[in-house]
């Protein structure tokens, strides 16, 4: 409920916007042009179409590019802008678990660069999990279409939760400017992955009343809107996760501090 904690989750919300479209262009350049691999390729509409629904989903994916080339301007963008990401993170975390100095502006770079390629090639990983099981079940059903695009679905959620849960993780372990205990984050790693999966079916069933008044509103800004507000509750998930996990150490933080003040000089 504190104000900064709102400034650091539109931060994030507001850079999540700006690297969520190269990010697809670069995943898709990628299965495309580097991997020469169709399955990677739908697994890719699968996701978009399981994060967001209806026309939302319907209208990014008519907007990306069908062909060309690998992207490296993309992948520039990106990287430029998905350090946006962590970099309020970073200091959101920093406060949650009382780190008293944040990185530099280049430690903080080369940080969420690695954290850019950890994230991303988890987020390959589930790709490449998703386009090998449709390859086995297109084998397996025959025919049978809708039963192989059911399996392929339950496949895709089954390696994606895991994965999202691994990311979170390593989030909130390796983004501060501390040392955090391992056995603390981990459970609420669980936690957030699970809540983040429980926002896409709220996201489902409000869609209707939602975009309606988002377009009313916002008008031909309405599906940049969306984006920013689900990134936005994503980002306080995490924030009240991180939080409740410091919470939970606080004891332990403050009987070392105990240690440390009765040790003689």
């Amino acid at each position: 409920m504190q104000t900064e904690v709102h400034v650091h989750a539109l931060a994030v919300a507001a850079s999540a916007l700006l690297s969520f479209y190269p990010f697809l262009i670069v995943m898709l350049s990628f299965c495309r042009n580097v991997l020469h691999w169709p399955a990677a390729v739908d697994a890719i509409y699968l996701a978009l179409n399981d994060y967001l629904p209806g026309d939302l989903g319907a209208f990014i994916q008519r907007n990306l590019p069908s062909r060309g080339s690998f992207q490296f301007t993309a992948m520039i963008l990106l990287l430029i802008t998905a350090n946006g990401i962590f970099e309020p993170l970073e200091v959101a975390l920093n406060g949650v678990w009382g780190a008293t100095k944040n990185r530099s502006y280049l430690k903080n770079q080369l940080v969420s660069l690695g954290m850019i390629f950890l994230c991303g090639g988890l987020a390959l990983l589930s790709l490449i999990l998703t386009a090998m099981n449709a390859q086995w079940a297109r084998g397996w059903n025959g025919s049978n279409a809708r039963l192989a695009l059911w399996i392929n679905l339950l496949i895709f959620k089954l390696a994606a939760v895991p994965i999202s849960i691994l990311a979170l993780f390593l989030i909130f372990w390796l983004l501060p400017n501390r040392r955090v205990p391992a056995a603390r984050v981990a459970p609420v790693a669980i936690l957030a992955g699970l809540l983040l999966e429980a926002t896409k079916y709220l996201n489902l069933l409000i869609w209707p009343m939602l975009r309606a008044k988002l377009e009313r509103e916002y008008g031909v800004f309405h599906n940049s809107v969306t984006i920013v507000i689900w990134s936005f509750v994503a980002a306080m998930i995490v924030l009240a996760a991180a939080q409740r996990a410091a919470v939970v150490d606080e004891p332990a933080c403050e009987h070392e501090q105990g240690l440390e003040t009765d040790r003689p000089a």
